[in-house]
């Protein structure tokens, strides 16, 4: 029979680490199966955000840069976080402007989901943006980004060839392409 109860006791809390942006607590807990051990958990100062930035030709912008936490360039659509008292789709027009230099006159929230809930609780949305206009990147101080436009096809292609690694990207651009395949672009 399924369960959807709490099968984690918790019986104390430390707090490990604390930055602007993340908190990091160790809990002692029992587990499911009944065992002692500890637990830790990465909780999101603010909401992460993505952006399909799809042009009328079906070429969409892809942000490129140096990731420090993998050591490692990385292939991305545009992204960044979003204060938590603030409306997501402003913050996600603001990342666009930032990152591209972009504004895109229709905007449509496609996906939202915890990007890796077994050790944090970090959310997202994801936007597909539309009806796009060239205006100045503005991007912040800790970015050095490079910018290029790939076609639709050709994003699909740098998956599967493992040149787009990141999660929100990855998951985003199969949402855009089922909604291709449904019709819905």
């Amino acid at each position: 029979m399924e369960t959807h109860e709490n099968p984690w006791q918790v019986l104390g809390s430390k707090e490990k680490y604390d930055n602007n942006w993340i908190n990091v607590t160790e809990f002692d807990v029992i587990n499911p199966g009944g065992g002692k051990g500890i637990y830790g958990k990465v909780h999101f100062k603010n909401i992460a955000l993505g952006i399909v930035a799809l042009d009328e030709e079906m070429n969409l912008y892809l942000v490129g840069q140096y990731r420090f936490t993998i050591d490692k360039y990385s292939w991305e659509i545009p992204e960044g976080g979003g204060h938590l008292n603030i409306d997501p789709l402003e913050s996600a027009k603001r990342e666009l402007l930032e990152e591209t230099g972009l504004k895109a006159r229709e905007w449509t929230l496609i996906l939202n989901m915890h990007l890796s809930n077994c050790v944090s609780d970090e959310y997202s949305y994801t936007y597909l943006a539309t009806g796009l206009e060239q205006h100045t990147a503005m991007p912040e101080e800790t970015e050095k980004l490079e910018v290029k436009k790939v076609s639709l096809v050709e994003s699909f292609q740098m998956i599967e060839r493992g040149e787009i690694t990141d999660s929100m990207t990855v998951a985003a651009l199969q949402k855009v392409k089922l909604m291709q395949l449904e019709g819905k672009l």
